[in-house]
């Protein structure tokens, strides 16, 4: 009579044992699912397993103090699958599709605002630093930085100290004279443009006042003189007359100061009057229009009042 086991209709189980080889080919293959549901008892067994290893502490342990036996079973041998077979997917294969980087030009418009308004701003403070400078210089440091003119209150003292009102015909160091003894009565210079030569002597007094003399060569062209003549004409403190002899086409004189240039268009004849029209004067606020004025041209001085003894200003 035999005895009946618990558990007799149990299957057998198909896990090999620990450390067995799995067979090769035949009826022994495992389908795909079989081998998945494979893979998870072992993922489960191993967490587990992981469980009951962080659990078993210092408790497991007999109180003799030697070591307990460690109930865990090695794990069985992961089944691998047999050659050729494909590995089934636990997960959805997704394609990573990388981001598409767009360049963005550049912003000219900003760009050239903001540096429109950095121009803007540099020349707006350049400009006034630069009046600032101007403004904080005097009237012959202006002129001394005119490129070529000839300062002669650095050239010579005693010439720009004489200025004591004679008459008759005079002889200067200079020709055109800037400075010396002259006659009492003075070139009328309201803007006076003079088709002839004008005696030295009383274009000297117009100096004294501030005035500014152009004095052209006569072989200088027609086009030329009357670009200077534009600059005198309705202008107050300036008159202009030819000059024979005159050792350059232009030549510009005000009371100490000469510049001599070759053409009218040069920008230095603007700057010479600029820096020393009714500003290189001995006799402040003295204007050219009254008084015993010249009008008339020639080289040989016109003594006005010589008869009365009067000397109009008086010698100086």
């Amino acid at each position: 009579m035999s005895t009946q086991h618990s558990g007799g209709n149990r299957k057998p189980s198909t896990k090999p044992a620990a450390g067995a080889k799995p067979k090769q080919g035949g009826d022994e293959d495992l389908s795909s699912s079989e081998v998945a549901d494979e893979l998870d008892t072992e993922l489960d067994s191993d967490a587990e397993a992981t469980t009951d290893a962080d659990d078993s502490d210092d408790s497991d342990k007999p109180a003799s103090g030697k070591p307990k036996a460690n109930p865990r079973k090695s794990a069985p041998a992961r089944k691998t699958a047999p050659a050729g077979a494909k590995r089934p997917a636990t997960a959805a294969a997704v394609k990573k599709i990388a981001p598409v980087k767009v360049k963005q030009g550049m912003s000219w418009g900003p760009i050239a605002l903001f540096t429109t308004v950095g121009v803007l701003a540099l020349g707006i403070v350049g400009f006034a630093g630069y009046q600032v400078y101007e403004n904080g210089l005097g009237w012959k440091d202006r002129a001394d930085q005119i490129s070529g003119i000839k300062d002669y209150y650095k050239i010579d003292k005693d010439l720009v100290g004489q200025r004591e009102h004679v008459w008759g015909p005079q002889t200067y160091k200079l020709s055109p004279p800037v400075a010396g003894n002259h006659n009492p009565n003075w070139q009328r210079c309201l803007g006076d443009v003079y088709p002839a030569q004008v005696a030295n002597e009383h274009a000297l007094h117009s100096l004294e006042h501030g005035a500014v003399w152009i004095t052209y060569n006569p072989s200088l062209s027609t086009d030329q003189v009357e670009k200077l003549a534009k600059r005198v004409r309705g202008n107050d403190f300036m008159l202009m007359s030819p000059y024979p002899n005159l050792d350059t086409p232009i030549s510009l004189q005000a009371w100490g100061f000469q510049l001599k240039v070759n053409n009218a268009d040069d920008s230095r004849i603007d700057e010479f009057i600029k820096a020393l029209r009714q500003n290189a004067t001995l006799e402040a606020g003295t204007p050219c229009s009254n008084g015993s004025i010249i009008t008339e041209t020639g080289t040989t001085p016109h003594d006005l009042g010589k008869d009365s003894g009067s000397t109009q200003m008086g010698s100086k």
